[in-house]
């Protein structure tokens, strides 16, 4: 038996889990557990931050795409690609190509990260700490440090501070 490579197929967008469900009933119907073992949608933790609210959400890491393991041979490529919803395999032409072991590993990437919903130039209200209640203007947004530096008034002069996504909250 040939062996199994993980390859990527595009989608309709908005359609990788039915996508990923039809492909699993028809592995039912026509008992192919060996030669397509596993279907995935890649999903992501992120954390997304709005009016000061933190709310963890699960976002498609791909979105439009589906990842496979499967054994390639005409019946598991027709299976897949005349699945409903399924453009087309990722590879030049008709023939797909798959992934890497580089690129699986890869897949593991980030384990979260943050979305926030303000961006330079809002004005926002700090929320907590020695500057509670004073308005600001966002001068830059630090993501990796989960930090912004706004600007406020102070004796008449604008002076930055430096303070997490949690403590301000958009006007």
């Amino acid at each position: 038996m040939a062996e199994a490579n993980w390859y990527v197929v595009h989608t309709y967008s908005g359609y990788e889990n039915k996508v990923k469900m039809d492909i699993e009933k028809t592995i039912e119907n026509r008992r192919l557990h060996d030669e397509i073992l596993e279907v995935s949608v890649p999903m992501q933790d992120v954390v997304e931050l709005k009016n000061g609210v933190r709310k963890t959400v699960a976002k498609k890491m791909f979105p439009g795409y589906v990842l496979i393991n499967m054994v390639m041979n005409d019946e598991t490529w027709y299976v897949v690609r005349n699945t409903r919803g399924v453009t087309g395999f990722v590879g030049p032409g008709s023939k797909p190509v798959p992934l890497s072991p580089e690129e699986i590993a890869g897949l593991a990437g980030p384990e979260s990260s943050v979305l926030v919903d303000f961006e330079e130039g809002d004005t926002v209200t700090i929320i907590s700490g020695v500057w509670e209640g004073t308005a600001g203007v966002i001068a830059s947004v630090n993501e990796s440090k989960q930090s912004v530096t706004i600007h406020v008034d102070m004796f008449g002069r604008e002076t930055p501070v430096e303070l997490g996504f949690d403590e301000v909250r958009k006007m």
